[in-house]
């Protein structure tokens, strides 16, 4: 009841249909619904529907186009597949617990809640990625070559992760890890960075202006040691220089330096690279601190700084 609800069609397709309706090859649709994540189905299994058939159709119209040529598909529609899995998982979950508290029919309750819901988020998620895609458009506009640019990147993760984990139940663990990474969220987009994703006990962001990255990070670490705040220890690495830009995602030097300096930093303090040290040099509101070199995984003697606020 609640599968052909949410997919708005009954199944009454197999695989072979779906794939003969559009004319491509078997091993073509499977690829696709491989790398998109979706389950198994048999040969003789009924579970698809038209709009399987519309989505494979659109599929190939844009590997016709140009935009899906076989060396992005697999990327992109993997892109795809794990980050609306994640999102469907989530979804789910939430509308699922609702339904439990409402004490009726847990099925009944979460077909009518879908009903109320789905259009809404399906809108909502619209308007999101295209405000997303507003952004990332600007981003791409204001550099010569779109796949490399220089970005502040930043690492930051929870002192005593492992331990305090092992002592919190699975609801605790899921709350606390959840008013982690919202608070974060929170304090990077109001600085005007990108968080690019959660690391379970970190958080990975990014920033256009090193500046900005900076306070981001020394207000995350103060939170840890404000005495009020449930917000957990963390300590933070900061680097500056040309990432390369894909999928969502930010690779290079840079980042794998950010991530290292996270390593050397002590409990509440914010460790930088010497780029971002020069980026800041005069800069107010700040203190830099030369430390000794030192080897981390991949960098022998790296040099590092010690990031802090004039005001402490």
């Amino acid at each position: 009841m609640v599968e052909s609800f949410v997919l708005g069609q009954t199944p009454t397709l197999t695989r072979a249909d779906v794939a003969g309706a559009v004319g491509v090859p078997m091993e073509v649709a499977e690829d696709l619904w491989h790398h998109l994540g979706f389950p198994h189905a048999g040969d003789d299994e009924i579970a698809f529907t038209e709009a399987d058939v519309e989505a494979l159709r659109m599929t190939q119209e844009l590997v016709r186009l140009g935009v899906l040529s076989e060396d992005r598909q697999a990327a992109l529609v993997r892109t795809w597949g794990r980050s609306y899995a994640r999102l469907a998982e989530w979804q789910t979950s939430l509308l699922a617990e609702v339904a439990r508290e409402r004490g009726g029919d847990e099925v009944e309750d979460l077909v009518a809640l879908t009903a109320q819901v789905l259009p809404l988020v399906e809108s909502l998620q619209d308007y999101v990625w295209r405000r997303h895609l507003v952004s990332a458009a600007r981003r791409m506009l204001t550099v010569a070559d779109a796949s490399a640019v220089p970005l502040a990147v930043g690492f930051l993760d929870i002192v005593g992760y492992t331990a305090r984990s092992k002592r919190l139940s699975d609801k605790e663990l899921v709350d606390w890890v959840e008013e982690f990474e919202d608070t974060c969220s929170d304090v990077v987009v109001e600085h005007g960075g990108r968080v690019i994703k959660y690391l379970g006990d970190g958080v990975f962001f990014t920033f256009e202006d090193v500046a900005s990255a900076a306070r981001t990070a020394l207000e995350l670490a103060a939170l840890g040691e404000a005495k009020e705040s449930a917000f957990p220890h963390v300590r933070a690495g900061i680097s500056y220089g040309d990432v390369v830009l894909r999928l969502g995602d930010v690779f290079g030097p840079t980042v794998n330096i950010a991530a290292r300096l996270t390593t050397v930093a002590r409990p509440s303090s914010v460790v930088i690279d010497e780029n971002a040290a020069a980026a800041l040099e005069g800069v107010e509101g700040f203190q830099v601190e030369k430390m000794r070199r030192t080897s981390v995984k991949g960098y022998s003697r790296l040099q590092a700084f010690r990031l802090r606020s004039s005001s402490d």
